[in-house]
């Protein structure tokens, strides 16, 4: 508890809300983009000799932290839609679209700056409960849900074929059969809106999403073992999402793969006290632990997909809940005593 107090509320309440404004008017997907733009910056000043501050401070701060930018933009946009603010020609729900940027639509901003202090109050609680996660993704997460929650969305939407996993009404261009429901309230109804929405048309295959996930996450641990930084893979695969922003077709989203990789590689390498099961490991041990862990995070995000995006109304990030669940468990293997360190992850 102590944490709490420890810090300027004020300051950073005031710096949140801009954070989470500054996430409606430009855009969540664009606001992200600059999340990985100002880790690669912060991390190669770090790597260069300098302060290493722009990582913590700006990147996952107040200004383009992804609990406050991104989670306020994901939130303007649902309750733009609400408000019938939105009619792009979007397949999906308009409130899907997180690449759409308000301007200075003042309300949507208000909004966006709201969930970007709810953000940072929910970050700080979870750092308060010890659990060794990744503060930041988990309360991406929660905010999705609480924004479908207070704007009056359904947490997981209206399921059809046989079940929540079941991707084929998609795959046989199946409609919705009650036509749609509005896109984007007040505006309009489509009637051609499919039945199953998944989160990347080309990316959501078990099998494809699985060998993404290898050899994504063996570059991933490369990076991290060359540069010893657990942050420069992520923040690379961030910044390579402005090219999906701009609209180059089947860009991949790695940056669930490329941080739990980057910290598994560097966890298991670490020696530790010598009562690891898995430490202090050779480099291409760590990539093949890399690679390990980039599938299963992969995973976990179509899967995550499957249940809160694909049948919902707005957007619930995949990447943000496998980053939850893939660095738990390497604090958790930490904690158990197989993994010889935790990289970051507990007491980092």
């Amino acid at each position: 508890m102590e944490a709490l107090f420890e810090i300027n509320w004020l300051y950073m309440l005031l710096a949140a809300f801009a954070g989470g404004a500054f996430g409606a008017a430009i855009g969540a997907l664009p606001a992200f983009c600059f999340t990985g733009i100002m880790v690669v910056v912060g991390e190669g000043s770090a790597l260069a000799g300098g302060a290493g501050t722009i990582t913590g401070d700006v990147a996952f701060g107040p200004v383009f932290g992804p609990h406050i930018s991104f989670a306020g933009g994901a939130a303007a946009a649902a309750y733009a839609a609400k408000k019938g603010y939105m009619d792009t020609g979007n397949g999906y729900h308009e409130a899907k679209n997180i690449a759409y940027a308000f301007g200075t639509k003042v309300d949507v901003l208000v909004v966006g700056g709201l969930f970007g202090i709810l953000g940072l109050v929910i970050q700080q609680g979870s750092i308060v409960t010890g659990v060794p996660w990744d503060h930041i993704a988990f309360t991406v997460v929660v905010s999705a849900i609480l924004h479908r929650v207070f704007l009056g969305y359904s947490v997981i939407g209206k399921v059809h074929g046989s079940g929540v996993f079941d991707m084929t009404p998609f795959e046989q261009d199946t409609k919705k059969p009650d036509g749609g429901g509005a896109v984007s309230d007040q505006v309009k109804e489509i009637t051609d809106r499919p039945a199953t929405e998944p989160w990347l048309p080309h990316q959501y295959t078990w099998g494809s999403v699985a060998f993404l996930g290898l050899f994504v996450g063996v570059l991933g641990a490369f990076i991290a073992i060359q540069t010893e930084s657990a942050f420069l893979a992520f923040g690379i695969s961030a910044a390579s999402l402005l090219f999906l922003n701009l609209g180059v077709e089947k860009i991949p989203v790695t940056h669930h793969i490329t941080l739990p990789a980057s910290t598994a590689a560097l966890a298991v390498m670490a020696t530790g006290d010598g009562g690891a099961l898995i430490a202090g490991v050779g480099e291409s041990a760590a990539l093949i632990v890399g690679a390990v862990f980039g599938s299963i995070c992969a995973l976990f995000g179509e899967a995550f997909q499957r249940v809160f995006y694909a049948h919902g109304d707005t957007h619930v990030d995949p990447p943000a809940a496998a980053i939850t669940f893939g660095i738990l468990l390497v604090g958790l293997l930490y904690l158990a005593g197989i993994f010889g360190g935790a990289s970051w992850v507990v007491g980092g």
